[in-house]
């Protein structure tokens, strides 16, 4: 009688040589977009270096780095710009840039911009690995990049230095880096006003992992508690213990001590910026708000919003823009549903779905609504799955058609209307 003989799994590669592909990846579809829109900037008589540094959110940021906080602007209609609207750490990096190189504000932010969006890819194939594989990992920082404003990623904005933040943050709750993942969500706090959904991701898997301890000990670690299940493409991590090698926690790390202290840590950034405006505005807790009403953001439940998109089916031809806007919701909502029903982890859904909240039910500027729903990456695991599983030579041919067609697309947005 023959004796079934089970060899085990090959020994899985440390995190940074899986991430290796999608790196490369990531990497060449933002050439391709930097070429095209240089190309295309000559041929309307642009600069587009200038296009990427010195326009709209990178003025005001490059200022607050020169000058420090204190710049506003009076419109006619009795709105007023304060730079206090922005967050201090793209500003922070942006003077460290200056200070020890020879770059100017506007140069270092574009250098920001290019190292953060490059760990922003790394996060999410960090996350999207952990969960499903690598070769769901790949594809998720593929379409992340063929975004149709994905050469927002390479502006001096502080959308990728938050993405990068949120996405390791999230990673290092998954992993039980509880000090980690806090010490990155006060910095996520400190870069945009969406941080606080790092924080709520944060402190509700601390919450779900403490009342996991308390139900059963043997539980109350996030590596079997959020545990997401892996792609059938990736055949490594088909024959691999979802623990494993190198993503477990180490002994020790997770301890009731140092959940706590990521927990405390967590808001500080954030927290720690408001209050500091409502002083220097003398209006106490609020003084951000008002700073915020001053620029006529603010958050009404998606009303404005809707209005806006309303409004579109007016006329001809902006009806056919507001049929897209419908559109792009109905699949972001659906999106975020499937990711639901896969069971993706507590965190992470509540990470995504407040950022999706944020972005569509706030009364901001409306061209500015797709860079700020960039940052919500995990809703783009349900399609990376799905590519994952398709056949690999299919699946790049089809990643190279949408990046050349965002490419086009992100050199016409920025010489027109671009993200105010």
């Amino acid at each position: 009688m023959t004796e079934l003989v089970t060899r085990p799994a090959p020994p899985r590669a440390p995190l940074p040589r899986r991430a290796v592909p999608a790196l490369l990846g990531y990497a060449a579809i933002r050439v391709l977009g930097l070429a095209v829109l240089a190309i295309w900037s000559a041929a309307r008589g642009k600069d587009a270096y200038t296009l990427l540094t010195a326009r709209w959110d990178s003025l005001w940021y490059a200022r607050v780095a020169a000058s420090g906080y204190g710049y506003e602007v009076r419109l006619p209609n009795g709105d007023v710009h304060s730079d206090l609207a922005f967050f201090p750490l793209l500003p922070w990096l942006e003077r460290l840039g200056h200070a020890v190189a020879p770059l100017s504000y506007a140069d270092a932010g574009f250098v920001v911009a290019l190292l953060a969006s490059s760990a922003a890819a790394g996060g999410i194939f960090a996350v999207a690995d952990r969960l499903y594989g690598a070769r769901a990992g790949v594809c998720a920082v593929l379409l992340w990049a063929v975004l149709p404003v994905g050469v927002v990623q390479s502006m001096a904005y502080s959308e990728s230095l938050f993405t990068a933040l949120a996405a390791w943050s999230l990673y290092a709750v998954l992993t039980g880096r509880w000090v980690t993942a806090g010490l990155l969500a006060a910095l996520a706090g400190l870069t945009r006003p969406v941080g606080m959904a790092v924080v709520a991701a944060v402190w509700v898997a601390g919450l779900a992992s403490y009342m996991a301890g308390r139900t059963s000990p043997s539980a109350a670690s996030p590596v079997t508690s959020f545990e997401g299940t892996r792609s059938a493409g990736d055949a490594q991590g088909a024959h691999e213990d979802v623990r494993a090698p190198g993503l477990s926690p180490a002994p020790g790390a997770d301890t009731p001590a140092r959940r706590l202290l990521g927990l405390a840590l967590a808001p500080l950034g954030a927290a720690g910026y408001v209050l500091w405006v409502g002083l220097r505005t003398g209006d106490g807790p609020f003084g951000y708000l008002r700073v915020q009403a001053g620029w006529r953001n603010g958050f009404d439940g998606g009303y404005a919003f809707a209005r806006f998109v309303a409004g579109m089916f007016t006329s001809f031809p902006s009806v056919l823009g507001g049929a897209v806007l419908v559109v792009g919701v109905v699949l972001l909502i659906r999106l975020y549903l499937t990711g639901v029903r896969q069971r993706q982890p507590l965190p992470v859904l509540v990470y995504t779905g407040v950022v999706l909240a944020l972005a569509l039910c706030a009364s901001s500027y409306f061209g500015s609504k797709p860079r700020l729903l960039m940052p919500a990456f995990p809703v783009l695991f349900p399609l990376a799955r799905a590519l994952a599983a398709a056949r690999p030579a299919r699946a790049a041919a089809l990643v190279a058609v949408v990046a050349t067609v965002a490419a086009v697309y992100g050199a016409l947005w920025l010489n027109g209307s671009g993200p105010p």
